[in-house]
């Protein structure tokens, strides 16, 4: 005869051990899912500033075959809002009762918290929580030098080289189409950007939808949450000046001068977070007013630059730490255009977020004589394992001239100053060929096929330097006259090329 008694007591002795184990099982998953650094950081006692990533994401991979950029970014747009809504609710009415500060995000279904290091353990045991990021601060690798102005030539020798004036003659000048710029911010008013900016009627200046910071605090030279643009290094102004630079005399700097340019600051005097770069691409992909309410997508940019990276030794210690929020504002129908990196001459030091992903048009750096600059960055990438060609184009990078704040000019170098020629021809792309807008696979690949191919002697990842591309050059450097002229002799049709 059975004793029930007796099997009920063993039924319990085993719940309950099997209760231990599950709880010894998840806390061990909990400390896997957090960053080492945060671990460590956790022992000092101090407030903890990290990223919470949920296990739901939105998958976008259909919207690659959507024709209307419109219906793509609407589409992605619902679909991640709607997802984050979905699963971060719990999450958020955990942290409210918790009363601890957090911000949350739609394009990668992430939240930024700040909290204690016992709080923080709880979350990592949610069945909903995918990880635990790092949010470091990652200083920009800047210019590798910066000098003084030398006199204008009027058409930059950089814009003449990349044959941008040849596309201009044909009446291509970027009209139609919008640049995102996410930096160190912008000088909107300076005389070669001024009549560039959407936020610009010719008479009054209006800021919603056209300017987002997401740095909140306040530094001493730009305000934190500034609601008009504000550049506290010059960097930012630099860059947008390679873009669509023209103060209508002496100073044509910009590859895309009747392209409108819209901004984001994404760093607090040189220095991200991947929560501060996460925040801006979200802004673009459905741009807001001011008060940070009533998104349109309509309002998007075409393309966005992005002349800085997120080095794992300080932000961005996951190598897909924003590998989601790239992959999304692809899907999206947006070029996410990204410098390469300044950490050259050796082979694999392609090695930063944003740069090594597939999802990132990845600029390296030539001269003048277009000779791969020494600083420029190789592949292949070997951070995320996947020996990844890159860069996957060239361009001007050496003795760039463009705009800096206060009405000024000024000589820089490094992949950084690339980057913004490859964003101005995308806008001159789509200027030619409107129905290009919203598909990057095509864009990109105009670029890549029309590019001057350049070789080398140094062989990398197992790619020699005198085939093309190679993970030196890309697939050489880039060729506006010829870009647009393929695209004017190919006829699309919301965005996909037909016989």
């Amino acid at each position: 005869m059975i004793n029930v008694s007796r099997l009920m007591v063993v039924l319990l002795v085993c719940l309950v051990l099997t209760a231990l184990v599950v709880v010894e099982v998840r806390a061990d998953v909990a400390s896997d899912k957090i960053d080492p650094w945060l671990l460590e950081k956790a022992l000092d006692g101090e407030a903890l500033e990290y990223l919470v990533v949920l296990s739901a994401q939105a998958h976008l991979e259909a919207l690659r075959g959507m024709r209307s950029r419109r219906g793509k970014l609407t589409a992605a747009h619902e679909s991640l809002r709607e997802m984050a809504g979905a699963t971060q609710k719990p999450l958020i009415k955990f942290l409210e009762e918790h009363d601890v500060e957090y911000r949350s995000f739609w394009i990668a279904n992430a939240l930024w918290v700040r909290s204690d290091a016992d709080l923080m353990q709880q979350l990592a045991q949610r069945k909903d929580v995918r990880s635990i990021d790092a949010n470091r601060e990652s200083a920009m690798q800047g210019p590798v030098s910066k000098q003084q102005a030398v006199a204008a030539k009027t058409i930059e020798w950089n814009i003449a080289l990349i044959g941008a004036p040849d596309v201009w003659a044909l009446g291509f000048t970027g009209e139609g189409a919008v640049i995102g710029g996410q930096d160190t911010g912008y000088d909107w008013d300076h005389p070669a950007l001024k009549n560039s900016y959407r936020g610009w009627n010719g008479g009054n200046a209006n800021h919603n939808y056209n300017w987002h910071d997401s740095i909140h605090v306040n530094n001493g030279q730009c305000n934190g949450d500034s609601a008009s643009p504000c550049d506290d290094d010059s960097h930012g102004t630099h860059t947008m000046g390679t873009m669509v630079g023209d103060d209508g005399g002496a100073n044509q700097t910009g590859v895309a001068p009747g392209a409108k340019w819209i901004g984001c600051r994404n760093m607090n005097m040189g220095a991200g977070t991947p929560a501060s770069y996460m925040e801006c691409f979200q802004w673009f992909l459905a741009p807001t007013d001011l008060n940070d309410q009533n998104p349109d997508v309509g309002k998007a940019p075409h393309v966005i630059n992005n002349s800085w990276g997120c080095p794992g030794f300080e932000g961005c210690d996951a190598p897909d730490a924003l590998l989601v929020t790239v992959r999304n504002t692809r899907a999206a129908g947006i070029v996410v255009v990204v410098s390469a990196g300044n950490s050259g001459s050796f082979c694999g030091t392609v090695f930063d977020p944003p740069a090594i992903y597939a999802e990132s048009f990845s600029v390296g750096a030539t001269t003048s004589a277009d000779v791969i600059a020494g600083f420029s960055s190789r592949g292949p990438v070997t951070r995320d394992g996947s020996n990844r060609l890159k860069p996957d184009i060239s361009a001007p990078g050496v003795g760039v001239r463009s705009s800096v704040p206060d009405v000024g000019y000024a000589v820089f170098q490094g992949t950084s100053m690339a980057g913004p020629h490859v964003v101005g021809l995308v806008a001159l792309l789509i200027s030619a060929e409107p129905s290009l807008a919203g598909n990057p696979d095509a864009i990109e690949a105009i670029i890549r096929d029309t590019a001057v191919p350049l070789t080398t002697t140094q062989d990398c990842g197992g790619v020699f330097g005198t085939e093309v591309p190679n993970n030196t050059f890309g697939y050489g450097r880039i060729d506006a006259l010829a870009a647009v002229t393929v695209a004017n002799q190919t006829v699309f049709r919301n965005g996909f090329e037909t016989p």
